[in-house]
């Protein structure tokens, strides 16, 4: 069993108060990020020397604005994220992953989750008693499903089968900072969005029109 203390250090920016994390592993100093949404000078000074790798939550652009500059700043790195990429090609850096898999960067394990609905190669990364969740679920609401390729079907049962199964003390590391906190847990999410207390599947789908028609 491996150890799995690490330290997450949050830089919000990007195109629309976009969250990318920069994750430590304690016991290897190997660090590693979730999404490219900010400049790699915005991250550069906490990173010690080699960038790891890169996961990606989806590709939607603004997840994946500065994935090159970071690239070509670290040319070792690899960036890892759904085997089947909607939005662009990938390239011998590209590590593909499925759901149910399990990556381990230094000593700590990651429990990938395929949870399409917002958009098709949309994952979640589970690291210890954290999930990083993208744009599949935010504070106070699920991600939306009014862009091309999103299903509102899918998304309910991303977050109701999958994300809503896990302890409810789990953390939620979203995409976006959208809430009143960067961060919540999931327990604490249901009770306090209309979004995470649907019925049914159908309820969840009434809910989501409601929702955008009263944005």
């Amino acid at each position: 069993m491996f150890d799995t203390d690490f330290s997450i250090r949050s830089f919000r920016g990007g195109y629309d108060d976009n969250f990318t994390y920069l994750i430590t592993c304690m016991q290897t100093g190997i660090q590693f990020m979730v999404d490219a949404a900010v400049p790699v000078k915005t991250v550069q000074t906490h990173i010690s020397e080699q960038l790891d790798a890169i996961l990606i939550t989806h590709t939607h652009g603004d997840h994946t604005a500065y994935l090159k500059q970071f690239l070509g700043c670290y040319p070792k790195v690899k960036y890892i994220g759904y085997k089947e990429l909607i939005n662009f090609t990938p390239t011998d850096l590209f590590h593909p992953v499925g759901d149910k898999d399990r990556l381990i960067l230094g000593r700590i394990n990651i429990d990938v989750m395929h949870t399409p609905g917002h958009f098709p190669d949309s994952v979640c990364y589970k690291m210890g008693n954290i999930l990083f969740t993208g744009d599949t679920l935010f504070v106070g609401r699920t991600g939306r499903t009014v862009n091309s390729y999103a299903d509102t079907r899918e998304l309910y049962h991303s977050v109701y089968d999958k994300i809503l199964s896990l302890p409810g003390d789990t953390l939620i590391y979203p995409g976006h900072d959208y809430g009143k906190q960067p961060t919540i847990s999931i327990d604490e999410n249901v009770r306090i969005s209309p979004l995470l207390q649907a019925k049914d599947e159908e309820d969840f789908i009434t809910r989501m029109a409601n929702y955008e028609a009263n944005r």
